[in-house]
């Protein structure tokens, strides 16, 4: 490639060029984090009150140094299959670190607060860096996508992937309806309304949260309704142009980062999540292992809640991932 190509696609295509330079500046930011959670002792592993080893900072602090001398070695001599691949490495290992931030985010929106502050922040910045690095690992095969590309025109996703996000919708019915007959003071497994109120407000919930339980709306329940709408976005025309029934944006394209940034970190979240809860559960029904009963009188009824939301999580954050892969292909831009 000559000099001249070079500086017409860096012209043409200026943000791929530009991803490994912010990957390095966010692996220097996110090494400075752990550093300074080592010197101030703050522990990133927060379990039940427990966590108190400096051992996850001094590995948040190794992951941010070998992901900036990483995107240092790609700034400064391009992409090489040998960087490429230490890259998407590195990029795995923080979207590990970053599995469990749904579960905050989701936290803070129902008006609880987190365990661990620092722990949250960890995993916000592990998501942002598996991001850049992802982005870095592509720029030079994005900078070689052609200009004249256009977005194709709104289509449904195949019939294989709608059946799927029907599954996932009714696999949050059960949850739904469990957690809505709570809050309207009716009595599952053993425990009445009243009781699972009064957990929430134990465990720090809002008044916001506390209010719409007490009017028979379960904030969970309506998170649920939200992450439904999310997945048949992914699937429907509708989710590629605003629909008519949007104000003053119906028409207009839908920026492809909107359904999909929500729907990839919903789908590193609940996927894992709920098919490793799903095989905990199996085998503890089994009797292989045993389950803490919690809030409720037994061990039976603590299952019975455990399998009617671990099944809606796996369900559902299986759909979203067909549904997310669905939505990729069909909105790439054609040449």
């Amino acid at each position: 490639m000559s000099t001249r190509d070079m500086n017409t696609w860096r012209q043409q295509r200026p943000w791929p060029h530009r991803a490994g330079r912010a990957a390095l500046v966010w692996a220097v930011a996110y090494a400075g984090f752990g550093l300074a959670c080592v010197l101030s002792g703050t522990p990133l592993l927060h379990i039940r009150g427990d966590g108190t080893s400096l051992g996850p900072a001094w590995a948040v602090v190794a992951v941010g140094m070998t992901a900036a001398l990483i995107s240092a070695a790609v700034v400064r001599y391009g992409m090489r299959p040998a960087l490429r691949v230490l890259l998407l490495s590195v990029c795995g290992l923080t979207g590990v670190i970053a599995f469990g931030l749904l579960m905050d985010v989701i936290t803070l929106m129902v008006g609880q607060g987190v365990d661990s502050p620092a722990s949250a922040a960890n995993k916000a910045l592990s998501a942002v860096g598996a991001v850049l690095l992802a982005a870095t690992a592509r720029s030079d095969r994005l900078a070689a996508v052609p200009t004249g590309t256009a977005a194709p025109k709104p289509s449904a996703a195949p019939r294989s992937a709608q059946l799927t996000a029907w599954a996932g919708t009714l696999a949050f019915l059960p949850y739904a309806a469990m957690k809505t007959y709570w809050a309207s003071g009716g009595t599952f497994a053993g425990v009445t309304g009243g009781e699972m109120l009064a957990v929430s407000e134990r465990n720090g919930a809002s008044g916001i949260f506390l209010a719409l339980e007490s009017w028979g709306l379960d904030p969970t329940a309506l998170l649920a309704l939200l992450g439904v709408f999310l997945l048949w976005g992914l699937v429907r025309p509708w989710g590629q142009v605003f629909p008519r029934w949007t104000p003053f944006l119906r028409g207009r394209r839908v920026p492809r980062w909107l359904p999909l940034a929500p729907a990839l970190l919903g789908a590193a979240t609940l996927a894992p999540y709920g098919v490793v809860g799903v095989g905990y559960l199996a085998l503890v029904t089994g009797g292989a292992v045993t389950m803490g009963r919690g809030d409720f009188a037994s061990e039976g009824d603590a299952l019975l809640v455990a399998w009617t939301g671990i099944t809606a999580f796996a369900v559902y954050g299986v759909a979203l991932v067909v549904a997310a892969r669905s939505y990729w292909l069909r909105t790439r831009p054609a040449a």
